[in-house]
């Protein structure tokens, strides 16, 4: 059984950056694709970005769109979410998560993180 762990999350003032990180312990995550989602107190979960097993397809949500990156390192089983110009409205907690295919429902994962909380003040 894989366990994925969220960590980077924190608080920063709108415009910053902050750069969070998916381990993975257990399975390799070397065969799947890895998403990261978000929630915000009151919402449903938003699909942020996803990315292929190998790394060379990638998808993103329309609200985070040339801000955000999302890239792994299958080496170290991790897969980063690079978050950049953020906005008080990216505050949630965001949660990784291991999927067999490439997709933007939650549906498609089978494992998640616990999350971690980014909080962006204006």
């Amino acid at each position: 059984q894989v366990r994925l762990v969220e960590s980077g999350g924190g608080l920063v003032q709108a415009g910053g950056s902050l750069r969070l990180s998916c381990a993975a312990s257990g399975r390799t995550l070397s065969r799947y694709a890895v998403g990261w989602f978000r929630q915000a107190p009151g919402k449903e979960r938003e699909f942020v970005a996803t990315i292929s097993w190998s790394g060379d397809l990638t998808d993103y949500g329309d609200s985070v769109k040339g801000r955000f990156t999302i890239s792994r390192d299958n080496a170290k089983v991790t897969v980063y979410l690079q978050m950049n110009s953020l906005k008080p409205e990216d505050t949630a907690v965001y949660y990784c998560a291991r999927g067999r295919v490439l997709g933007t429902s939650p549906n498609y994962y089978d494992s998640w993180g616990q999350g971690t909380q980014v909080t962006v003040s204006s």
